[in-house]
């Protein structure tokens, strides 16, 4: 079984974002709440059943990171991906 922490880089799966990268803010039983620094800030994260999403690198300190900081993260391991 999967286990989602806030601070992890994933992937969406599903619906109409799917293959865009977010990182998780918080965690509950069913959901994770997603944000990608750009419309889905540290304010308004997306909300996202755990199926729909796929885990793809390890944790980030999330107290550390503010939009800016999100931005750049996914920006740096988009690169280095391709």
């Amino acid at each position: 079984m999967v286990m989602y922490e806030a601070g992890m880089l994933a992937r969406s799966k599903a619906g109409h974002d799917k293959a865009k990268m977010y990182i998780i803010k918080e965690v509950d039983d069913t959901y994770v709440y997603l944000v990608d620094g750009r419309i889905r800030t540290l304010v308004h994260p997306k909300k996202k059943k755990k199926k729909h999403v796929q885990i793809v690198h390890g944790t980030y300190n999330m107290k550390e990171l503010d939009d800016a900081g999100i931005r750049k993260l996914i920006k740096d391991w988009m690169k280095e991906e391709k």
